[in-house]
């Protein structure tokens, strides 16, 4: 099975908008693949769904509870800096090598220009749908 992390904004566009986002997390849902969160990643997307979208702070703990049930937690213990234009950008790379991710799943510039590290793959998410989540690079 695929280890996948996906950054914040592909689990926001999956809960506000749907499409291959929302894929994904049903893929992580149904047992295609793991996904990997970490709490920055889940406090990025609460504050994110709270801020922009003014979601409710009950909706928002529903929403991370709801993902607990079908993610599986990384808890980071590296500090990386290898995303220079945008070190927020750091958090979704600590996750991938704390969960030992094969792919991280973004549609972020500076992620995607990263291509690699440390053989955990940098790809869209229309780019991971279409190989097929079950299929090694």
């Amino acid at each position: 099975m695929r280890r996948v992390t996906g950054d914040s904004n592909i689990i926001i566009s999956a809960l506000s908008r749907g499409g291959k986002p929302q894929e994904l997390l049903d893929l992580a849902r149904h047992g295609g693949i793991e996904l990997a969160v970490s709490d920055a990643i889940l406090d990025e997307v609460g504050r994110i769904l709270s801020d922009k979208f003014e979601w409710s702070t009950e909706r928002v703990n529903n929403v991370r509870a709801e993902i607990a049930t079908f993610t599986k937690h990384a808890a980071p213990i590296e500090t990386l800096d290898v995303v220079k234009d945008d070190a927020s950008d750091n958090r979704i790379v600590e996750c991938a090598v704390a969960a030992g991710s094969d792919v991280i799943v973004s549609g972020d510039k500076h992620l995607l220009a990263l291509g690699s590290f440390r053989g955990i793959e940098v790809m869209t998410v229309s780019d991971f749908l279409q190989r097929g989540p079950g299929r090694e690079r």
